[in-house]
């Protein structure tokens, strides 16, 4: 079974192009869902839930950075969220995507489930992929709240 769901999050990392055409909502369920479930409610003990409007907002103006190196670097680290521990289990960046479909989830992602009025634009994307950051940065950039 655990074979199954391993296919399952490669499978949904590996899509590819032919999702262009895709809202932001249809490229998550392609891409995210798998691991984040469809709507971005999480998987307990496996992957946080982003309709978290409190943790986006609490990130401020980090909220774009944030998601858009976590989408391209992966993130690797133990955070709490919601009082429910997660141990660090590594979410590698989202593979298999072009930086015109990242930006796309990640803007509906800030503006459907975390309601803050940031987004993000392909260049972005790009330049965070090329970027240095870290999973450590992106742990720094979390709020102190979680």
């Amino acid at each position: 079974m655990r074979s199954a769901f391993v296919t399952m999050v490669v499978a949904g990392l590996m899509s590819g192009p032919a999702l262009a055409d895709q809202d932001g909502a249809a490229l998550f369920e392609a891409h995210c869902a798998a691991c984040h479930s469809s709507g971005g409610v999480g998987t307990p003990g496996f992957a946080p839930a982003l309709d978290r409007p409190e943790f986006w907002q609490d990130l401020g103006e980090d909220a774009a950075p944030y998601l858009t190196g976590v989408m391209v670097k992966g993130f690797a680290a133990p955070i709490t969220v919601r009082g429910e521990r997660f141990m660090g289990m590594v979410m590698p960046g989202v593979n298999g995507a072009s930086a015109e479909e990242l930006a796309q989830i990640g803007n509906w992602v800030l503006a459907d489930l975390g309601q803050v009025e940031q987004s993000i634009t392909p260049e972005e994307v790009t330049a965070a992929r090329d970027s240095d950051l870290t999973h450590a940065d992106l742990k720094d950039m979390r709020p102190k709240t979680e």
